[in-house]
């Protein structure tokens, strides 16, 4: 028999080891002196922690202060941790429990993956979950979204209380508008503050519109709330405020079942208390400027609630910068003392270094339509009739053998995990194969139902194609060749146009055709 000699590892072996590197993750919910003391007891409690272990090493500390936790996106600590995951700079994550890290159950589990993809574990402490260690996500799956839930709960909680507050008229108004302070009981008026509002009123009654006065306030430097510039949207938001005659409107937004936030077009009960507080403005000027407002709108074909230009030019919202994918804005231009119209990238009206595409003429898209359009009318029994009967041959046959399939394949996915469940209820099988083979199968069934919604969508889209081609080709058929530009024409027929260069527009038709027309 072969004589095996052990050789013990030695102590210096022991100190050449690399330590881990150890950070920890916390976060308070409000800025409340209690929630900060928290906040630095928690600070403590980690540095110590990690500094305790020999085989870690401190790394720092990430905390985001009077932050919800229902959306990453919100809490820029968070984020910069990950950032610092990516790049290599931590090893293993420790944080209090999954309602610290996140109470969003998405949220959560998609930082989880990012970072077991990256092999830096996460150490949940009240729940005692490594992610490195987990055989199956069910269970951080289950506990962060009970931990959603309890977020859920705390949320209406609080709406209720909110609302009886708003019933009985004794909310408190968190933050003062531009012209007011709050002295921590009610709003008093800012003097100084208060005349440049009344100038802005005067201004607007005067007949100036919002950018000019936006623009007199910039050239005079006159500081705005937050010490920026001045917009004709923070001016007409400004006129359109009912703090300025002392009344109060609640529940202006309203938060949804995902936490996002909206404006309040109906959708909630609003409460409105006349005179809540000091009045900057006279009542009979305030309504007089919302008169104008309205008027200004009017005219201009915008539509309160929605988009600006909605409605307001044929192409307004419908020209799509081909390097960027931002909307071209409508202009005036003057050359040579001749005005003419213009689109323009709105990115590249704000910054020429993100985005290179130069304007283009309104008369060159307008020709450019009539060229398409002639084309089609002229060609409509090479390009249109072709085109139709493809769709209703349904090209999309395939499509629709391969959703029988899935669905086949979904129905045995189904039937697997059921005869999992019955093999470790059976004790056939322990808990960790059980944990193993369902999350093969429940991978396996995410990417059936991702095939599924796209196969769908394809279909669907094809099917959507047909009457708007045979509408298109009705029209080609019957019609004489265009020699003007025709706005109904336009919106009956083009979805939105492409600008992949000056000299390239792309027409994106409802039908699902795309045809390209070069600058003549």
């Amino acid at each position: 028999m072969k004589k095996v000699t052990k050789i013990a590892e030695s102590p210096s072996s022991l100190k050449s080891k690399k330590k881990i590197r150890v950070t920890a993750y916390c976060r308070v919910s409000t800025s409340s002196d209690a929630q900060l003391e928290s906040l630095d007891a928690q600070k403590i409690h980690y540095e110590n922690y990690i500094n305790n272990r020999d085989d870690w090493k401190f790394a720092g500390i990430y905390y985001d202060e009077g932050i919800t936790g229902t959306k990453k996106e919100k809490r820029p600590e968070l984020l910069r941790l990950v950032d610092d995951c990516k790049a290599g700079k931590i090893d293993f994550i420790v944080t209090k429990s999954i309602s610290r890290f996140s109470r969003n159950t998405t949220d959560c589990l998609e930082i989880v993956r990012d970072l077991l993809a990256l092999h830096i574990p996460i150490y949940f402490e009240k729940e005692n979950i490594n992610t490195g260690s987990m055989e199956s996500e069910l269970f951080l799956s289950l506990l962060s979204t009970l931990a959603e839930n309890e977020s859920v709960s705390i949320a209406e909680n609080i709406k209720w209380s909110i609302q009886k507050r708003f019933e009985t008229g004794t909310f408190k108004v968190c933050s003062s508008p531009y012209g007011y302070d709050w002295d921590g009981k009610q709003l008093i008026v800012n003097q100084g503050q208060a005349a440049v509002v009344k100038k802005i009123f005067a201004m607007l009654l005067s007949g100036k519109s919002t950018q000019a006065i936006a623009n007199a306030l910039n050239e005079r430097n006159v500081p705005s709330k937050r010490s920026r510039h001045w917009t004709s949207t923070t001016i007409r938001n400004m006129i359109t405020n009912e703090k300025y005659v002392g009344d109060c409107l609640f529940q202006k937004t309203y938060s949804d079942s995902h936490f996002r936030r909206h404006n309040n077009h109906g959708e909630m009960t609003q409460y409105l208390i006349k005179d809540h507080h000091p009045a900057i403005i006279r009542r009979e000027d305030f309504e007089n400027a919302q008169k104008l407002i309205l008027q200004r709108a009017s005219e201009k074909g915008v539509v309160r609630g929605s988009e600006k230009y909605q409605n307001r030019y044929v192409f307004s919202g419908k020209v799509i910068c081909g390097e960027c994918g931002s909307a071209f804005k409508r202009r005036i231009h003057n050359s040579n003392g001749r005005k003419y119209i213009a689109w323009c990238c709105t990115t590249h009206l704000k910054n020429k270094n993100k985005c290179h595409m130069l304007f283009i003429r309104d008369e060159v898209l307008k020709k450019a339509f009539i060229i398409m359009m002639n084309k089609l009318i002229c060609f409509h029994q090479t390009i249109l009739i072709p085109y139709l009967q493809a769709l209703k041959r349904n090209p999309d046959d395939g499509s629709l053998n391969r959703m029988q399939k899935i669905h086949t394949l979904i129905a045995q996915n189904a039937e697997k995990r059921e005869t999992l469940a019955k093999l470790l209820s059976q004790g056939v099988i322990g808990p960790v194969i059980y944990n193993k083979g369902l999350n093969e199968l429940l991978s396996q069934y995410d990417t059936y139902q991702k095939e599924m919604n796209a196969l769908k969508h394809s279909v669907s889209d094809s099917m959507n194609h047909v009457p708007e081609t045979t509408r298109l080709l009705r029209f080609a058929e019957k019609s004489s060749p265009l020699t003007a530009f025709d706005e109904t024409l336009f919106e009956q027929f083009v979805d939105s146009i492409l600008i992949r260069s000056r000299d390239e527009i792309c027409f994106v038709l409802k039908c699902g055709l795309t045809l390209t027309e070069r600058r003549q």
